[in-house]
């Protein structure tokens, strides 16, 4: 009848199996470029960077970063208090000048009104080189208390030595004596007064004293004059 016309079978295991699929190539590459930035990683901080810190170290430079905060506002406090000191010695030295100023304001009227006052008295009727304008002297708890206008022409400050001769008793019946008290310093403009005091011997009172005006004491004499003792 028919005739037949078939050939033997042969049996493939992996016969109707597709092809293999293949990973994409940037698929590969992408895990090739992590591999490679985990290994840089790891060698940074193994060669590199500095070691990671343990947790001691950790906690103690935590605590050294808050003792630097807290050194930080106490010496911001401390300059403060500083800057605050300096500002009130500034404005008490400026105070201080100002008074200053004002002192040698002062001073200078008074000196004014002191050369106007001495002027207007009467000349010392000696016309010695150093003039005896007025005197006021007084015996007080055992010194004399003496306050002495001076002036003269001579060309800058005279310097010299006042000496007061004061004439008294020592008590009732006593008779009158001479007493020449220790002498004073003078360093004096062309005008001004000396003031001052002078002990006085225990009992004695005085009744009136020569004022004189020495170069130096047992020098010359520049001026003189007897005054009344209060």
């Amino acid at each position: 009848m028919f005739a037949s016309s078939s050939r033997p079978v042969v049996f493939d295991p992996y016969r109707g199996r597709g092809k293999r699929r293949r990973i994409p190539r940037w698929l590969l590459l992408l895990l090739l470029g992590l591999a490679a930035g985990a290994a840089g990683v790891i060698y940074l901080q193994e060669r590199v960077l500095p070691p990671r810190l343990s947790t001691g170290e950790s906690q103690q430079l935590r605590e050294d970063h808050a003792q630097a905060v807290a050194d930080r506002r106490r010496l911001q406090a401390e300059l403060g208090t500083a800057t605050q000191a300096m500002q009130a010695l500034k404005r008490e030295r400026d105070a201080l000048l100002t008074g200053a100023a004002a002192g040698r304001a002062a001073a200078e009227r008074l000196n004014a009104d002191l050369a106007f006052a001495l002027d207007a008295l009467p000349p010392d009727p000696r016309e010695g080189q150093v003039a005896v304008r007025a005197a006021r002297l007084a015996a007080q708890r055992g010194s004399l208390e003496y306050s002495v206008a001076l002036s003269h022409e001579r060309r800058g400050a005279l310097q010299g030595v006042m000496q007061l001769v004061v004439t008294g008793s020592a008590g009732a019946g006593a008779g009158e004596r001479a007493l020449e008290l220790p002498p004073v310093k003078l360093a004096l403009d062309r005008q001004g007064v000396v003031r001052g005091s002078l002990p006085l011997p225990e009992g004695f009172t005085p009744r009136q004293a020569t004022v004189r005006v020495l170069e130096r004491a047992g020098g010359g004499q520049l001026g003189m004059r007897v005054l009344h003792v209060n």
